[in-house]
Order: C-alpha cells, then sequence, then structure tokens
C-alpha cells in the first residue's frame, strides 16, 4: 500500500510497518527512538495488553531483523488489534498527508481527572506521514493537531471515562509526526494552517472509523 511516493505501509495481525526509501524527519512519543530524529522505518507492533514493555527495543529488534527493515527505526506497541488499522489520505494546497492508526478502547480516560495507574502497550497509535519540509516546531503543532482531532472524536462517539466526564483517550496512547522533507516549506502545522488541515481531515476520517469499528464489535 503506498499514498505518498516512496513510502510504504504494510499492514497485517502482527504490526503496522511504514518504511520509507530515505529518511524521514520524526518526532514521537514512541516506546523505542522517540522524541525527534530520523527513521526509515515506523513500526506498530501488535503484543497481548499485559506485555512488559520493558522489553520492547529487544522484541522491536527481533521484528525488523526478521522483516529486514531498514535502520533507523521508531518502535511502538499495541494491544489493539493491527490488522484493523485505518488508512486516510489527505492533500491541499501542494501538501499530501497519510494517516495510519490503531484503535482500543479498553482503558479510556479523562487527562487530569483519571488517576496514574501502571503503563500497558499503547492503545490509539496514530502515524503520521506529511509529504513536505516540515520544521521541527511545526511537527509539534502536528502531533498536537492531531491529540485535538482525537480527542474530539472520543467526544463525539459519547465516550465517558470511569467516575464520569468526557473521555481525551487512553491511558497509552502514542503519536508518531513525519515528513519526508522535500517539497513545500511548512513552518506551522495548527490546525488553521494548510498542514494542519490536511492532516486533522485524515486523522479525523481514520479515528473515527478505527472508533466506530471498536465500538460496533462490542455491541
Amino acid at each position: 500500500m503506498a499514498a505518498i511516493a516512496g513510502v510504504e505501509i504494510e499492514i497485517d495481525s502482527e504490526a503496522v510497518v511504514v518504511t520509507a526509501a530515505d529518511p524521514l524527519m520524526v518526532l514521537s512519543s514512541a516506546v523505542v527512538g522517540g522524541g525527534l530524529g530520523y527513521a526509515r522505518a515506523i513500526v506498530n507492533l501488535h503484543v497481548h495488553k499485559h506485555y512488559p514493555w520493558g522489553d520492547a527495543e529487544l522484541r522491536l529488534d527481533a521484528f525488523a531483523a526478521r522483516r529486514l527493515l531498514p535502520a533507523p527505526r521508531v518502535g511502538l506497541l499495541t494491544a489493539a488489534w493491527t490488522e484493523r488499522a485505518e488508512v486516510a489520505v489527505e492533500s491541499a494546497a501542494g501538501l499530501s498527508a497519510l494517516v495510519v492508526t490503531t484503535v482500543g478502547l479498553g482503558n479510556v480516560v479523562a487527562a487530569g481527572w483519571s488517576p496514574a495507574a501502571a503503563t500497558p502497550p499503547g492503545t490509539i497509535n496514530t502515524i503520521v506521514i506529511v509529504d513536505a519540509d516540515v520544521e521541527p516546531a511545526a511537527l509539534v503543532n502536528l502531533a498536537l493537531t492531531v491529540t485535538e482531532v482525537k480527542t474530539l472524536v472520543l467526544g463525539a462517539a459519547g465516550l465517558t471515562a470511569a467516575g464520569g466526564g468526557p473521555v481525551s483517550g487512553t491511558s497509552t496512547d502514542a503519536v508518531v509526526v513525519a515528513a519526508t522533507g522535500r517539497g513545500p516549506t511548512v513552518r506551522f502545522g495548527g490546525p488553521i494552517s494548510d498542514a494542519g488541515w490536511i492532516v486533522a481531515s485524515a486523522a479525523r476520517r481514520a479515528l473515527a472509523d478505527g472508533v466506530r469499528s471498536w465500538m460496533q464489535e462490542r455491541r
């Protein structure tokens, strides 16, 4: 599956894997390779919900070696079913964005309301690829924009946290925002910017489909 030149996506029961012909600039909250850096492979690996994430790097390295994935890499863990990942693409103003997300809602929370707890593998993991030259500050903007969209989608679904109150996410969400480094320069990624709009539009569709699918399966 490909929607941005030089970027490929593979989705199966083991993982969601994004590979790039050239290194992507990446900002992420990934458990392996998180922060600001570069990656040619982004892996969202399925594990059982009680998986001891402390050895995440070993597990992800073994998977990457078996799949012959290029380095450097960014790695996420999720207990959601990766084969049910949702993908959406949006383009406007000479920019394109691809969003792929896995959704599980077994541990929804309200930020600032729900108490601190153990951190099992990530549940709503969202990967964004923007075909543009995105500056680091704009990557931060885009990560915030995606998070705003996620919270709005969960609110629209009518979900509430334990004890009441609107849901802001799950206790272990992760986000990856990556850019190809070619094409238009993006200095701002807030919701009203061109880059923010296309990312928010694609993220809304992918996340809404994922939330709807999860909820329908549990009726």
